[in-house]
């Protein structure tokens, strides 16, 4: 009897092994099936989608929004279909590791919708210190991005030497840093105080008004109406505190490889808002 079990048991466990193996080859086949498919589909579509050079494909995957082209024709037609377009934008990095070209896309963006002032800003002072970098890589993202039209939208690189600035032009830049936000109001406080000392003021005239005008930084700029801040970070970091207690501020992501849809994304949503003024 035990040889009989022994032999049943035996054969009942290569019935076993068959149905599992019989399960395998069933789940199987659909996968099977659709990658066949798979390939068929990519094997007709690819030659076509390298002819008509959709866009990244030549970019190693690039979004589709970074593609260089399109945006001279949509830039004016999208500033004027917003409701209300930002005098200013304070474009504020709290990541680590800024990047000049997406940078220089943001700015020449902000030029090409028609936004007149634009402030560049990261915690670290980076693109402050390296201006002369940040410039050349916006006079090239302007060309590359408004090709025939950039002399239409020239960019101002205000500084504090007045003798350094370009009149008459569309869009104004400057590009700031810590030392601009907290350290700029001391300085101001400080330079109130010396004319108070030297009876050229009295401590009643003290104001909002008269604070702003002595603040050097952002001399001849309005206060920004709209922030876009990028990073991980819930926070400016110092950028123009005194400025932007009425400012709207939209936080993105990143400002690595964003795209022109996720700029204008941002200005419409700063269009939709309801700014109530502290009220």
């Amino acid at each position: 009897m035990s040889a009989v079990g022994g032999l049943a048991w035996r054969a009942l466990h290569a019935l076993l092994r068959a149905l599992l193996c019989l399960q395998r080859a069933l789940l199987a086949a659909p996968r099977a099936w659709l990658r066949r498919r798979a390939a068929a589909s990519c094997a007709l579509l690819g030659p076509a989608a390298r002819a008509l050079a959709f866009p990244g494909a030549a970019r190693g995957g690039r979004r589709p929004g970074r593609r260089r082209t399109g945006i001279r024709a949509r830039g004016r037609a999208d500033g004027r279909a917003l409701q209300k377009l930002p005098l200013h934008v304070g474009l504020v990095v709290t990541e680590e590791e800024p990047s000049y070209a997406d940078m220089a896309s943001l700015v020449v963006w902000c030029m090409a919708v028609g936004i007149s002032y634009v402030s560049v800003y990261d915690h670290n002072g980076i693109f402050k210190r390296n201006n002369s970098r940040l410039m050349d890589e916006i006079l090239k993202q302007e060309q590359e991005l408004l090709g025939l039209d950039c002399s239409k939208y020239t960019v101002e690189f205000a500084s504090q030497d007045k003798a350094d600035q370009v009149l008459n032009c569309q869009s104004t830049l400057k590009v700031l840093s810590p030392e601009d936000g907290k350290a700029d109001i001391v300085k101001a406080a400080q330079n109130f105080c010396q004319l108070v000392a030297h009876q050229q003021r009295t401590y009643t005239d003290l104001d909002v008004n008269v604070l702003g005008n002595l603040l050097s930084s952002t001399s001849g700029f309005p206060d920004p109406d709209l922030v876009l801040k990028f990073g991980p970070v819930d926070s400016t970091l110092g950028f123009l505190p005194w400025h932007i207690r009425l400012t709207e501020i939209i936080s993105l992501p990143s400002h690595q490889n964003i795209s022109y849809e996720d700029f204008f994304s941002a200005l419409h949503r700063y269009a939709a808002c309801e700014q109530r003024w502290g009220k």
